[in-house]
């Protein structure tokens, strides 16, 4: 088992934003963490990539408590851009080789050629997509076990989306798998195969995708809207 949850909470100050999370996933799986704002799908990432850490509770990742040992094993891509304006695309890829052992430079710069992102450029000459579009490369040329990525595409134009989740798919090994917390479930269903529903901090739906459509009779964008209704 990749991830184990046991009775994992979190809060700030009275307020729940994890409840009581009990949850075991597999490798080798592509998992939307999926819930409106302030569910608790940013704290639940946050507490798995060791930024944060559980009010109670306790997780594994491989069989490893969250500390320096997971965090060889995790690649993170959090909401927001965290490189450096100054630096340019070549200077993120030696960070990134610096400072973790599984990255691959020659695998970022297929994926860099391929959406015409050329080294040498400065990062503060960039559109806020293609900076997100760089931060995604460094990110799935780890060769990981678990990829914690929140919204890898809500920056990005539509016509990079389908190359961006095929790089997704193709980039990670049996042995790993990915967590992708995202709002633009439609775009996302496709390359899904579990889906988890977060509601107030509360597990309501854990599946997989098959089941929603085969006991559901509908997609999971439809059940989602249906389960969080207004």
């Amino acid at each position: 088992m990749l991830l184990e949850f046991n009775k994992v909470c979190k809060y700030y100050g009275n307020k729940a934003a994890l409840n009581n999370i009990d949850l075991q996933l597999e490798r080798g799986k592509i998992i939307g963490l999926l819930g409106p704002n302030g569910s608790g799908k940013t704290t639940l990432i946050k507490i798995l990539s060791g930024i944060l850490t559980p009010s109670s509770g306790d997780l594994k990742i491989s069989g490893k408590n969250i500390g320096i040992e997971t965090k060889k094993i995790v690649s993170y891509l959090p909401e927001k851009t965290y490189l450096s304006d100054w630096m340019t695309v070549q200077q993120t890829l030696n960070f990134f080789k610096d400072f973790y052992e599984d990255f691959s430079i020659e695998t970022a710069l297929d994926m860099l050629q391929r959406l015409n992102i050329q080294p040498s450029e400065k990062l503060r000459t960039m559109s806020k997509g293609t900076r997100e579009k760089v931060q995604l490369i460094l990110v799935m040329s780890r060769n990981a076990e678990l990829y914690l990525l929140d919204e890898p595409i809500g920056g990005v134009d539509p016509a990079a989306r389908d190359y961006i989740l095929k790089t997704i798919i193709s980039n990670f090994n049996e042995n790993a798998s990915v967590l992708i917390s995202t709002h633009l479930i439609s775009d996302v269903e496709n390359v899904l195969d579990d889906v988890i529903f977060l509601k107030y901090g509360n597990i309501v739906l854990h599946s997989t995708v098959d089941e929603i459509r085969e006991q559901n009779g509908k997609s999971v964008d439809a059940l989602f809207r249906e389960v969080f209704a207004c």
